[in-house]
């Protein structure tokens, strides 16, 4: 027998494609904007209603771009895995003479639609064409049935309903959401769709603007225009032939960093050199760096320098979280010719000018793409030496295009060499100081002491000898600590000990008391070094009830509660009808949980609060995939960045030994959670506690 076959998917495997290929919703909403893009439109408008009731949910994409004809949806949007966009890509043999390259090529964008709702309505209309609607069940194609056999209505209407007066465009409505979108994935969400547009204004420029019908829930997060304001270092540049013909410079410290003054610097006529090897003597040398022997034109060039220590983003950035993914995917230096980008230079992938290598070589001197938005703006009449490849990978690699690049690189030098200035004041003033590691450093001035004040000869060399074992010794129980996550004892109980034992022996050897008494004291600091060296572990896990868990925190404590007049807020003993059981080491979260709350004492003390607050909840689903413990007090908040204060030594209180914080990032760790810090605004929190200290305890469902 022979003959011929074909496929005949069933119309499931549209769906089964879209939850592999679309791996979220921030990925599928993206996906859908590109696609307004790739329709040259100039704005995409995202709204979203009611996201946290599935059945009653909307999301409405709507663009002014070409929109699409009957034709068009019958046989590219209908057909996924069309090569539509990708003969149009082909087809453009002078990027220059376009005014936008399609970003799409895989015909499967469309996959977003259905990865956020089971309903979907689409009415697209092109100039001088008829308005068109399509209506898709998504539901259908769950059916075991051939994706033959699932049809699809379309309507083409003689008078268009939605894009009248001449108008173009896409209209998607998405109904029947496929999940509940929380708080969290909004903000996720809008974070996302904010890192795909440019800040810049350029005739490439394409906005995207986002709405929710809970605005309360963006409340604090970047616009583009408070991203190019959280920059602190400015610079535009002219350059033409052999000179940075004008270069200003400027600092601007935010407000809040009230030790430091703007400081602006104009340069003028600056020589450009350049290192070459020189082919006779095979020696480099310095050269001038002259542009004029190529058609090159004169190069503008715009940057915007950030700062992203921790510390120094504290003192004035509300969202550093979406600062941060901003930079990560719209950081590094784009170029422009006569407004239109020219790909792919800035793109992720793309360290076309070195910045990343560089930075490894000379940390803290110099930047990489994650800390810099740049824009080289060329002009297309005078730059015919700089060559544009046809496949969006930049220019010709020619003669003129490496002294472009040269070129750019001069300049960025001289820019940063203002800006390393700058950036050495604001270290002075605003870097995190550590306190000194205990332990280690008390031994170093104990062992001087002996040195000093005990006669060289044998009890000399034991009680040396003595020292550098426990030193040993404490580096394993560090080491331990460490490694293990969620440790048996405290660390800091036993450092405090060790401590201890080490002043009552620097005191006895300023004394002079008798020899045996001394190294009796050593021994014993030896010993009990050695001992908890040996005992740290890793606790066992068991399921356990969070809300058990906090009771049984809460009650440990209850007197220290009283004795401060801390008012807790149980909001958690409303959770009865939630899934609170994990698996954890209950004895390690109730301990955190009790040095939690005795730092929240400590600092509403510090800041004397009239009347101490705290609040003790479990949040379902925050972060997505976990359930969390939460507390927030009405105190002062985080008086040093919370990615410093979780590493072990750091802390701002007077006195403090930086390990409360740490250790309980160490224990949550080891029971594979997370120790978050949510922003002001990320969570739903009544009006007192937005400012003070909040933190989840969050454990993997």
């Amino acid at each position: 027998m022979s003959g011929e076959l074909i496929f005949q998917p069933r119309a499931r495997l549209l769906l089964q494609l879209g939850d592999q290929l679309i791996r979220s919703e921030s990925i599928a909403l993206l996906e859908i904007i590109k696609n307004s893009y790739d329709a040259y439109a100039s704005f995409c408008k995202v709204a979203i209603k009611k996201a946290d009731i599935p059945e009653l949910g909307e999301i409405i994409i709507e663009d002014n771009g070409i929109g699409m004809d009957i034709d068009i949806i019958k046989n590219v949007w209908m057909q996924p895995g069309s090569d539509y966009k990708l003969k149009i890509l082909k087809s453009i043999i002078d990027p220059s003479k376009v005014d936008r390259i399609p970003i799409g090529e895989k015909g499967i964008g469309r996959f977003g639609v259905h990865k956020l709702g089971y309903k979907i309505e689409m009415v697209s209309k092109m100039a001088n064409k008829k308005e068109v609607s399509l209506n898709i069940n998504w539901k259908d194609f769950e059916k075991d049935d051939l994706l033959s056999n699932i049809k699809v209505s379309i309507i083409q209407r003689e008078n268009p309903e939605y894009f009248t007066n001449g108008k173009c465009g896409t209209k998607i409505t998405i109904k029947g959401l496929k999940n509940i979108w929380t708080r969290g994935v909004i903000r996720e969400l809008y974070r996302a769709v904010n890192s795909l547009s440019s800040p810049f204004d350029t005739l490439d420029s394409f906005r995207v603007y986002f709405s929710v019908d809970r605005q309360d829930w963006l409340a604090g997060l970047l616009s583009f225009k408070d991203i190019e304001d959280q920059a602190l270092y400015y610079a535009d540049a002219t350059i033409a032939d052999n000179f940075i013909k004008t270069l200003n410079y400027e600092f601007r410290p935010w407000d809040t960093l009230t030790k430091l003054n703007n400081r602006p610097k104009v340069l003028e006529n600056v020589r450009m050199v350049e290192k070459v090897l020189d082919e006779k003597t095979k020696k480099s040398e310095w050269v001038n760096l002259d542009l004029s022997k190529f058609s090159i034109g004169t190069i503008t060039l715009k940057l915007l320098i950030f700062d992203l220590d921790s510390k120094i983003l504290s003192l004035g950035i509300t969202d550093k979280k979406g600062l941060k993914d901003y930079l990560n995917s719209n950081g590094g230096i784009r170029v422009f010719r006569n407004g239109i980008r020219v790909y792919d230079y800035g793109e992720p992938l793309n360290d076309w000018l070195n910045l990343d290598m560089t930075r490894v070589n000379q940390p803290g001197k110099t930047i990489s793409n994650n800390i810099v938005i740049g824009a080289v703006n060329l002009d297309r009449a005078s730059s015919a030496d700089l060559i544009e490849k046809t496949n969006r990978e930049g220019f010709v690699e020619n003669d003129a295009y490496y002294k472009f690049l040269s070129a750019i690189n001069f300049t960025i030098n001289k820019i940063l060499t203002e800006r390393n200035i700058d950036k050495e004041r604001v270290r002075k003033f605003y870097s995190p100081t550590a306190i000194n590691q205990p332990v280690i450093g008390n031994l170093r001035i104990l062992q001087d002491k002996i040195t000093s004040r005990i006669p060289k000869g044998e009890l000399q060399d034991e009680l040396i000898k003595s020292i550098k074992d426990i030193e040993q010794d404490y580096k394993v129980i560090s080491d331990i600590y460490t490694r293990s996550s969620s440790a048996g004892l405290s660390l800091s109980i036993v450092i405090h000990e060790i401590i201890h034992m080490i002043e009552e022996l620097a005191k006895a050897i300023e004394q002079k008391p008798t020899d045996s008494y001394i190294s009796d004291l050593v021994k014993n600091l030896r010993k009990t070094v050695s001992d908890y060296a040996g005992v740290i572990k890793q606790s066992p896990k068991s399921k356990e009830d969070l809300i058990e868990i906090i009771n049984q925190s809460l009650s440990n404590i209850q007197f220290r509660i009283k004795a401060h007049s801390l008012h807790i807020t149980r909001s958690y003993k409303e959770k009865v009808n939630l899934n609170t059981t994990v698996k954890c080491a209950p004895n390690l979260i109730i301990s955190s949980i009790i040095n939690l709350i005795d730092n929240s004492i400590w600092w509403q003390n510090y800041a004397n609060v009239s009347h101490k607050k705290l609040l003790v909840d479990i949040l379902d689903e925050e972060p997505k995939g976990y359930i969390s413990v939460l507390l927030a007090d009405n105190g002062p908040g985080f008086s040093i960045p919370t990615d410093e204060a979780i590493k072990p030594f750091i802390s701002d209180k007077p006195g403090g030994m930086g390990l409360g914080l740490h250790l309980a990032y160490e224990v949550m760790n080891g029971q594979k959670g997370k120790l978050i810090f949510p922003e002001e605004y990320d969570l739903d929190l009544p009006y007192d506690f937005l400012k003070g200290a909040k933190i989840l305890l969050s454990f993997k469902k």
